[in-house]
């Protein structure tokens, strides 16, 4: 449905959020345990040998309401309503971590800062910031909210002198967002190309970045399951956390983005999936494995 379509913020809120469906999910969890699916004992038992892997479900902020881009693309994916709701709601069902991006910021058109430190403020879980975060101002204000990290994007491609003294500054109170297109970085809000994959990630690790945000553009809002042999070449080349964003469609996903914790997978974004309902966030934290 597209953004701003009558009717679809309620329509899409309810289903992933509302209160309304936590009794069919517990009414769902308790069918299974009467009644034990082998895939799900499956997954169970893999998931249970492994480390666990961080999720921060996703708030995207435009023009002061959540949205869920498809690749994106600004006006596509849908509305779903009051990012402040959207992100106590997720609260409420167990994350520990959110990832909150100010779009309009990204895209250049606008600031929605305020309402995020608002959101930040209201929230007793980490934080991870981004969208826009290109110069010290942008930077102090995002750290001065209130938010366990910052994910710098475009700064770290178009000036990378001022990037590496935010690193050297600020430690891993800084991620580098890694958007790409093949091996092609993305820039701008996805907008523009900015620059080779691989020399950046050795540039950064040189400056000693704590952390990456890896996401596969192409998959970003698609639902069709995220690129895996990305993640792993991007862990192969560095000993530094990976979060990966981008195309989480169902649990198997989840499980599948867990088998790659012992290769520097450290956490996973996950965002329509969640807001569409393909499943619970609960349901999720249980593959991902809880604390």
């Amino acid at each position: 449905m597209p953004s701003g379509s009558p009717g679809s913020a309620d329509w899409a809120l309810e289903p992933a959020l509302g209160a309304e469906v936590a009794a069919p999910a517990t009414t769902l969890s308790t069918q299974r345990a009467a009644t034990p699916n082998p895939e799900d004992q499956l997954v169970s038992q893999t998931a249970s040998e492994q480390p666990r892997l961080e999720l921060l479900p996703a708030v995207d902020v435009v023009e002061g309401r959540a949205v869920q881009l498809v690749q994106g693309v600004a006006g596509t994916g849908g509305d779903f309503g009051d990012p402040l709701e959207a992100a106590l709601a997720w609260q409420e069902q167990g994350a520990e971590w959110l990832h909150l991006v100010d779009l309009d910021a990204a895209f250049g058109r606008g600031s929605n800062a305020d309402l995020l430190a608002r959101i930040v403020g209201a929230l007793d879980i980490d934080v991870e910031m981004s969208g826009g975060i290109r110069d010290a101002e942008s930077l102090a204000r995002a750290l001065s909210a209130g938010c366990r990290r910052v994910n710098l994007g475009t700064a770290a491609l178009e000036d990378p002198e001022w990037t590496a003294r935010a690193i050297a500054e600020h430690g891993d109170r800084v991620a580098v967002g890694l958007d790409v297109r093949g091996t092609t970085l993305a820039a701008r809000g996805w907008t523009q190309e900015g620059g080779d994959l691989w020399e950046t990630l050795a540039r950064l690790d040189a400056e000693g970045c704590a952390r990456y945000v890896v996401t596969d553009v192409a998959k970003d809002g698609m639902l069709q399951g995220p690129n895996l042999a990305l993640l792993r070449d991007v862990c192969a080349r560095t000993d530094r956390p990976v979060v990966a964003s981008g195309g989480v469609s169902t649990l198997e996903d989840v499980a599948a983005i867990r088998t790659l914790v012992g290769e520097g997978v450290e956490g996973a974004i996950i965002g329509s999936a969640l807001y569409r309902g393909a499943f619970t966030l609960p349901e999720a934290l249980d593959v991902a494995g809880r604390p």
